[in-house]
């Protein structure tokens, strides 16, 4: 008897074996997968994913990714696939995961309806911490979480490591081309105050972006103004008015509009470089005295 009960065991044991082994694959969905073919839509997501994505995992970038008057992270791009906004151009990537972020309009998604795709977004981030959390929300999209956090490790490093207060409460502005002026609630703001200056926007009570004729800025008289790179030239009427007679006694501060035209590492790009021109300036005006 124990024998056929053995036999009966070992019939069923092979029965089982043999249904697995011709079992159907279960299927996986694309969310399931390590993302393969990723995309980005905008601006600071192409950075993000070129931060932290292997190269052989972009399938994608948008029309300014190459661009290294904004991009900070465009040489990284290059022989990259640029694409066109368009649903066409995205349906041919035919990606595992599209990054979006800012999540804003795009005429390529909202054709798509976003379909089945996966997708990865969050507002701008308008600060340091914001920056951070975005780090750790894509590396952790496109795969390498462990990247992210090397990354965010040595950013809070640098940052620890820049000279106490530099700016002691002078004031300064964010001076743009025709006047315009970067307002508190911004990421140019809290830069200005990791550094210890104060925003003249905020002084006045302006919003996040308004303008400021040369008069109104002399009569203001901040201690600095903050320039980008691009406009250390003179080109147009545009950048004109900032290379005025009337702004000439003012220290100028230069940083390249590519570090912040987004929250991204290069955040502490502009903080370390701003934060040596200062030291560099109050230092010089010392030795006059």
């Amino acid at each position: 008897m124990a024998g056929v009960v053995k036999l009966g065991l070992l019939a069923l044991a092979l029965v089982f074996a043999s249904s697995a082994t011709h079992a159907p694959p279960v299927p996986v969905s694309k969310a399931q997968l390590a993302p393969n073919r990723i995309v980005s839509v905008n601006l600071c997501a192409d950075e993000m994913v070129l931060h932290l994505a292997d190269r052989g995992q972009i399938a994608g970038l948008s029309r300014n990714a190459a661009d290294p008057s904004l991009s900070a992270a465009a040489a990284k791009a290059r022989g990259l696939n640029i694409m066109r906004d368009s649903a066409e151009a995205l349906l041919v990537t035919d990606p595992d995961i599209i990054v979006a972020i800012p999540k804003g309009r795009s005429d390529a998604l909202a054709m798509l309806g976003v379909r089945n795709y996966r997708l990865v977004t969050a507002p701008s981030a308008e600060t340091y911490p914001e920056i951070v959390e975005q780090l750790r929300q894509v590396g952790t999209a496109v795969g390498h979480p462990a990247r992210a956090d090397a990354l965010i490790a040595d950013m809070d490093a640098r940052l620890a490591a820049l000279p106490r207060n530099p700016g002691r409460g002078k004031v300064a502005a964010y001076y743009q081309r025709r006047g315009f002026m970067t307002g508190t609630g911004t990421l140019i703001d809290e830069l200005m105050e990791r550094l210890g200056l104060v925003n003249l926007a905020g002084k006045l009570g302006k919003p996040a972006l308004s303008q400021l004729t040369l008069e109104e800025m002399v009569a203001a008289r901040p201690d600095y103004l903050i320039m980008e790179s691009a406009t250390a030239q003179v080109t147009d009427q545009g950048t004109e008015m900032l290379h005025h007679p009337a702004l000439r006694d003012i220290p100028k501060l230069w940083i390249p509009q590519s570090w912040t035209v987004c929250g991204s590492p290069e955040y502490v790009f502009a903080a370390e470089s701003l934060a040596e021109q200062i030291e560099t300036i109050e230092r010089a005006k010392g030795a006059q005295l």
